[in-house]
Order: C-alpha cells, then sequence, then structure tokens
C-alpha cells in the first residue's frame, strides 16, 4: 500500500505537547519538512489539533499532531486544553517539550502520560537560543530531555532515534483476518453495496480486507447479498471463509455451506482496533437489558446520517424489539465519548476504522474501569440474530 493511501488510523500516532509558544508548531513544520502548522509569536496561535501524516525513515508511516497550548487561559482557553486533552487518546508516543518557568504543569502531563502507558519524549525546544537546563528537567521530571531546535535543526536525527527507541511493542497491528485463512484459501466476501457505501467506492473495512487477503495470496471472490446463491453456485467448491457485512449476517448464515466459517467486517474489526474478547463479553450485557436501562452507541464517523443508518437506526430498532420501545439510546460520533460512563449499561462501538488502535483501547479502559460493558457493532447484530456463536473471530 503506498504512502498517500496508508489509513491514517494505522499509522503511528505521535503528538507534541507544551505550554504556548513552546515552539510545538515550529517544531513540527521542521520534522515534516513542510509548513503543516501555522506559527507565529502570538501565544495560543494553535487553536485545534493539527496533524500531518508523513514517513519516517525506519520507522514508516505516521502522523504528527500539533495540540493547543496546555497552559490556554479563558473560556476558550479551557476548550482548547480539552481538545489537547482529547488528542491524548490517539498518542502512542508523546513529545513533552519543556520551558525554563516552574515544571508543574510539565509534571502532571507526565503522569497523564504514564497513567495511559504512552512512552513520553522529554525536548527542550529552541536549543540555539536557550540556556542548557537539561539537569533541573531531569532532577524535576526524572528524565533527561533531547536538546532540539526547529531553527537550526539540531537534534531532529536524535529525536527520529528516540522515537524509534520508544516505538510501543504493541504497535504493530495484528493482522485483519488472523489465522482465519492462509495462501490459497478461497475467500468470499458479501458486499451488499447500499446507500452507506459511497458510490463507486467499497467502505474502508472492505478495502483493508481485501489487500490483506491479497497480501495472504488468497483466493478472492466477492458479490452482494442477492448474488450470493449464484455465486455459490459457480465456485468449484465452498470457500474456506465468508466475510460479510453485519446487518446481513443471517441471511448469509442461512444460505452458506456447512464448511464454510463465517465472520463481517465489523466483527474482524473488533479484534484489528481493540480487543475482540472484551467485545464478546460485553454482548452479554444484552440479555440483562430492560426498558430502564440506558445504552450508548458511539460511532467515530462524523457522517451525515443516512436513511437506514446502522447505528442510528437499525440497531436501535432491532434493540427496541427485542428489550422494548422505553430503552434509552444515546448516541455520539466522532471525538466526543463521555467522561462519565457510570450512567450506562451498555456501550456499542462501531468497527472504528477511522480510529487507530490506541484510541479504541483507551475507551475500552475508560468503560472497564467504570464497569460498564463494551461491544461493537458487528458482535451485536450477531448476537440478536442468535448466530454470535455461530461466527469465528
Amino acid at each position: 500500500m503506498s504512502l498517500q493511501n496508508t489509513p491514517t488510523a494505522n499509522r503511528l500516532h505521535i503528538a507534541l505537547f507544551g505550554r504556548r509558544n513552546s515552539g510545538k508548531s515550529s517544531l513540527i513544520n521542521a520534522l515534516t519538512g513542510q509548513d503543516a502548522a501555522l506559527v507565529s509569536d502570538t501565544p495560543g496561535t494553535t487553536t485545534d489539533t493539527v496533524s500531518k501524516t508523513m514517513e519516517l525513515p525506519g520507522i514508516g508511516p505516521c502522523v504528527f499532531m500539533d495540540t493547543p497550548g496546555f497552559d490556554d487561559e479563558g473560556v476558550l482557553g479551557e476548550m482548547r486544553i480539552e481538545r489537547t486533552i482529547k488528542a491524548v487518546e490517539q498518542t502512542d508516543i508523546a513529545l513533552l517539550l519543556c520551558e525554563e518557568a516552574n515544571l508543574q504543569e510539565e509534571a502532571s502531563w507526565m503522569k497523564r502520560f504514564k497513567d495511559k502507558n504512552i512512552p513520553v519524549i522529554l525536548l527542550l525546544n529552541k536549543a540555539d537560543i536557550r540556556k542548557d537546563i537539561s539537569s533541573l528537567i531531569e532532577q524535576e521530571l526524572g528524565q533527561r530531555p533531547l536538546l532540539v531546535s526547529a531553527k537550526s535543526k539540531q537534534g531532529l536525527e536524535d529525536l527520529r532515534l528516540a522515537i524509534l527507541e520508544k516505538l510501543p511493542q504493541d504497535f504493530e497491528q495484528p493482522s485483519i483476518t488472523g489465522d482465519l485463512v492462509a495462501e490459497n484459501d478461497l475467500v468470499l466476501l458479501v458486499m451488499p453495496q447500499d446507500i452507506q457505501a459511497p458510490k463507486g467506492r467499497l467502505i474502508l473495512p472492505q478495502v483493508q480486507t481485501i489487500r490483506e487477503l491479497l497480501d495472504k495470496k488468497c483466493l478472492i471472490m466477492s458479490c452482494t447479498t442477492d448474488k450470493l446463491p449464484q455465486t455459490l453456485k459457480a465456485l468449484a467448491y465452498p470457500p474456506k471463509l465468508i466475510i460479510t457485512d453485519s446487518q446481513v449476517f443471517k441471511t448469509v448464515y442461512e444460505q452458506k455451506p456447512a464448511e464454510s466459517l463465517l465472520t463481517s467486517f465489523s466483527v474482524l474489526m473488533a479484534g484489528y482496533k481493540g480487543d475482540i474478547h472484551r467485545f464478546i463479553e460485553g454482548a452479554s450485557a444484552i440479555g440483562q437489558l430492560t426498558e430502564n436501562s440506558r445504552i450508548l452507541i458511539a460511532e467515530a464517523c462524523t457522517h451525515a446520517p443516512q436513511t437506514e443508518d446502522i447505528g442510528r437506526v437499525k440497531i436501535p430498532r432491532l434493540l427496541r424489539k427485542k428489550i422494548g420501545e422505553g430503552l434509552q439510546i444515546d448516541m455520539v460520533s466522532g471525538s466526543d465519548f463521555p467522561k462519565d460512563l457510570s450512567g450506562y449499561d451498555l456501550i456499542i462501538h462501531c468497527g472504528a476504522c477511522m480510529f487507530n488502535r490506541k484510541h479504541v483501547l483507551n475507551r475500552l479502559e475508560s468503560a472497564s474501569s467504570q464497569q460498564v460493558p463494551m461491544t461493537n457493532y458487528g458482535i451485536t447484530l450477531a448476537y440478536l440474530m442468535g448466530i454470535l456463536d455461530k461466527i469465528v473471530y
């Protein structure tokens, strides 16, 4: 897959944190070799997280995120700081720029990163004009900072090597299809092209799955749901695995050959982006729901709702049919996700193809720490259709 086609969600996310006017934007421009972030001597120029995709030698595709200063002030400042806090949820490696002033703010952010198991690299920026206070920073924060300068390019190669050293051991994305298939296995993809799929295109999970199957040298056949009988008839032998859209799980299950394994794109994404076993366990909570229960449906995308939208229409309709019309269902999308989840009996998340794995795992941890079960769209549909124990993952 070429650099330009590597999905942002599959890239290493490296975020720069620091005070206003600490040089975050200048440094990200120096690192990327482009004017990706607006630079000004005026404190607070960065008012929202700015992302720039690139490829670092030895590291590969990554995303640099420039965040608003965490010392911002006023009502708008608090909103900007909230954006910075949200960026932590996506961060694989944090670059923390230090100042000559007291380091209490930096110390609190170090603790935040530690609590989230995020590797941190301390930076003393503007090293070309600032006296070396590395010893003071090391004494206060427990780590010696790298000396860098966006202007003179000092320390940029050392920073690249430090990022490589801090690369999380579990960063390598797990396989989408895992050990379900191997070379020469026949895989059938059932892909209904409805209003949810943009005309002339496939949705991202389908594209990513096809690419992986090609890399594994599998034999791939695809069809829409209405052409499933003709497709199976045309095959010389049953497929080893059938991957379908979760919305037609039951239809495909009822028509598939007995020897063919069955799963869905959304179920595969549950394991690729998060923890499949915790999602499966979370689905059991559906059986405990009553009309007095409250559910949160979380969607990574921020697209305009379509007719028969899976998260806003189909899943709520199936849940209310099973549990009762009084069931309360809330909906959030994009980066919106409540800090306090204690009022919910279940969280149902989309496949999260637009999020990196760190982001999904952080949401899982937040739910788990508040003892709220969490599952995923595809697993929910399989449960509601009564075939959760018949699918593979």
